[in-house]
C-alpha cells in the first residue's frame, strides 16, 4: 500500500450527482490506486497469449499491434456466433437501471460507468456500431460507438473495476448476466495483450506447477507437514495426511491460499482434524494443488485448461469422488462451466459419504462434493463431537462469498454448520446477505495492493455492514468460504471496522471437534486463547 490512503469517513463521501458530460466521449483516466497494473511479458508468453511486451495502462501508447481493431472485432462476431446470450445481453437491455445502485463499485465510486448498465454499454455500443443496422446507419444516435484505442482503454479501466460477483443480474428484470459481459470483454481485450497481471501471473504459475503460487510440489509436501506438526502441537494428535495417495476414495482438492497463506491456513488445519475424526479414506495432490480458477478471469479457454488439472489427477490416483475445499470461484466454474468444457466425468462415481450413507444426486454430473455440504451431511447425523463453547471467545457473522452463494446456491449448509460449533453467531442485514450478498471487491483478480482505493471503495458496503454487527452485537470474526475472501477481507474490515477477524468456517469446526486422545485444549488452531471448556456435546 505505497500510495496514501484516504480516511474512511473521507471515502465515505460519495458524489451521486447526474454528472455534466456526455458519457460517449468522456475518456478514462487511470489515477493511482484504482486501476491494476499490467501483465508481465514473461506470463503471456508461458501462456502463449498475445502481444508480450512492456508497457503500463498510463502510457499513451499502448503497443498494440497493427491490426488491434481487426483481431477484437472478429473476435466480438467468434464470440456472438459461439454464445447465444452475450448477442441476446446485447440487445435485449432497455436501460431500466434496476442494477445501477446495485454495484458495490458504483456505490463506492459514484462513477456512472461502474453502474452495470453503462459498464454494459463499453461493449454494447460497439457492438451496435458493427453489429446492427441501426447502428451502422444512425451511429452514436443508436447508442453506437467507434472502436478506437481511447474506448479500448475505457474496457481495460472499467472491466477491470468489475468483480464478476454477479450481484447486478440478480435485480435484472431480464435476466442479463453482466459479469458475463465484462468475462467477455476481458477476453477480447487478451486477444491484443491488454491484461492484468493479478490475473496472469496466477494462471501462469496454476498452469506451470498446479498452484496459483507457483509452489512446487516439494514445497507443497513440506507445507502440509508443517501444518501437521503444527496441529500436533495445539492438540496432541499425530496426522499423517497422504498426498498423491493412488486408490484412496476421495481426492481433496482446496484452493492453495489454504495451504501457504493466513488466516486461510486455520481452515486447512479444521479439515486436517475433520478427516482424521472420521477416518476418511482421502488424498491431496501436489499436482492439482490448488482448486482455484483465476482463468475465470480471464477467457473460457485459460478456464478449461486449469480445471482439467482436477479431473487428470483423479483419474491417476483412482479416487471414486472429489471433495472440494472452502474457495469460491473453483465452484463457480465447476457448477456452471465443467460439464460444458470438461465433460462429464463419467470416469468417477456419484459421490456418498462413506460416513453417512449420503449419496449426493446433485454432484452427479461434477462429482464433486463442497466441503460444507460433506460437513452439514455429517452434523446432521451426528457423527462429529463438538464443544461449541470452545469458540465462545469468538462472536461470529458470516461473509455469503459471491460465487458459492449467488452463483452455486451453497446459502445454508455454511450456516447450519456454524450454528452448531458457536454460539454467538449474527447475521448482517438481509439485503447484504445470500442471494444479495456484497462483494469483497477484491475478487476476479482486483485484490492487489496498487488497486487497494478501489478495492475499499468497492468494500464499503460489506465493510458498513460488518461494522453494524460489530457495534450492535459485539462481532469480533467474520467467516467466509473462499480463500479470495480470506486474502482481501481483512484489510477491508481493518479500514472500515476495526477489531474485527477474518476466517473459514472450518477453522471453527477445528476448533470445537473433540478428538479422541487430544490434549488439553486452552488455545484455538491460531494460538489464541480459548475460552474454558463446558463439556462436550455430540452434533
Amino acid at each position: 500500500m505505497s500510495e496514501k490512503l484516504p480516511k474512511p469517513e473521507e471515502l465515505s463521501t460519495v458524489d451521486f450527482r447526474p454528472v455534466d458530460y456526455d458519457w460517449m466521449t468522456a475518456k478514462a483516466t487511470f489515477r493511482k490506486g484504482t486501476y491494476s497494473y499490467q501483465a508481465a511479458p514473461k506470463n503471456l508468453k508461458y501462456l502463449g497469449l498475445a502481444n508480450p511486451r512492456e508497457w503500463s495502462p498510463i502510457d499513451d501508447d499502448w503497443k498494440l499491434p497493427d491490426n488491434w481493431k481487426t483481431i477484437i472485432l472478429e473476435g466480438l462476431r467468434e464470440r456472438l456466433d459461439k454464445f447465444r446470450s452475450l448477442g441476446l445481453f446485447m440487445d435485449i437491455c432497455v436501460r431500466c437501471g434496476a442494477c445501477a445502485d446495485k454495484c458495490h463499485f458504483y456505490i463506492g465510486s459514484g462513477d456512472p460507468k461502474n453502474m452495470p448498465v453503462l459498464r454494459a454499454e463499453l461493449l454494447r455500443s460497439v457492438y451496435r456500431r458493427y453489429f446492427t443496422t441501426t447502428g451502422k446507419m444512425f451511429g452514436a444516435l443508436a447508442g453506437a460507438r467507434e472502436l478506437d484505442v481511447s474506448l479500448l482503454k475505457e474496457w481495460f479501466y472499467y472491466f477491470y473495476q468489475c468483480t464478476e460477483c454477479r450481484r447486478c443480474s440478480v435485480y435484472c428484470p431480464y435476466g442479463i448476466d453482466t459479469a458475463e459481459i465484462t468475462m467477455l470483454g476481458r477476453e477480447l481485450l487478451t486477444l491484443v495483450g491488454c491484461n492484468i497481471n493479478w490475473v496472469m501471473e496466477p494462471v501462469a504459475n496454476c498452469f506451470r506447477t498446479g498452484n496459483h503460487l507457483g509452489i512446487q510440489p516439494h514445497a507443497f509436501k513440506d507445507n502440509i507437514e508443517f501444518v501437521r506438526d503444527e496441529l500436533e502441537e495445539v492438540t496432541g494428535i499425530h496426522i499423517d495426511p497422504p498426498i498423491n495417495k493412488k486408490g484412496a476414495e476421495v481426492l481433496f482438492v482446496t484452493p492453495s491460499a489454504d495451504v501457504f497463506a493466513s488466516p486461510a491456513i486455520y481452515t486447512l488445519m479444521g479439515y486436517m482434524l475433520l478427516f482424521h475424526h472420521i477416518g476418511l479414506d482421502y488424498t491431496f495432490s501436489a499436482y492439482a494443488s490448488d482448486g482455484g480458477n483465476f482463468g475465470l478471469f480471464a477467457s473460457h479457454e485459460l478456464m478449461k485448461r486449469l480445471n482439467a488439472k482436477n479431473y487428470a489427477e483423479a483419474k491417476r490416483l483412482g479416487v471414486k469422488w472429489i471433495l472440494g475445499g472452502e474457495c469460491g470461484h473453483m465452484w463457480r466454474v465447476m457448477h456452471q462451466y465443467m460439464a460444458t468444457m470438461n465433460g462429464p466425468a463419467d470416469f468417477l462415481e456419484v459421490p456418498v459419504s462413506p460416513v453417512t450413507g449420503t449419496r449426493f444426486e446433485h454432484a452427479r454430473s461434477t462429482k464433486m462434493v463442497h466441503i460444507c455440504e460433506f460437513t452439514s451431511d455429517l452434523i446432521r447425523h451426528g457423527k462429529l463431537k463438538l464443544d461449541k463453547s470452545r469458540n465462545d471467545h469468538r462472536v461470529v457473522t458470516f461473509h455469503d462469498s459471491c460465487n458459492p452463494a449467488r452463483s452455486v446456491g451453497i446459502l445454508e449448509e455454511p450456516r447450519y454448520v456454524l450454528r452448531n460449533v458457536v454460539n454467538q453467531f449474527h447475521e448482517m442485514p438481509e439485503n447484504t446477505i445470500r442471494e444479495h450478498t456484497f462483494c469483497c471487491g477484491g475478487g476476479a483478480g482486483l485484490g492487489n495492493d496498487e488497486n487497494m482505493e478501489m478495492r475499499l471503495r468497492g468494500g464499503m458496503p460489506r465493510g458498513h455492514a460488518v461494522r453494524h454487527v460489530r457495534d450492535a452485537h459485539g462481532v469480533n470474526l467474520l467467516a467466509c468460504i473462499c480463500a479470495i475472501d480470506k486474502a482481501t477481507l481483512p484489510a477491508l474490515v481493518d479500514y472500515w471496522s476495526p477489531g474485527v477477524d477474518v476466517g473459514g468456517v472450518h477453522e471453527l469446526v477445528g476448533n470445537a471437534l473433540v478428538m479422541e486422545g487430544e490434549n488439553e485444549r486452552t488455545t484455538d488452531l491460531r494460538g489464541d486463547p480459548m475460552a474454558t471448556s463446558k463439556g462436550e456435546s455430540d452434533a
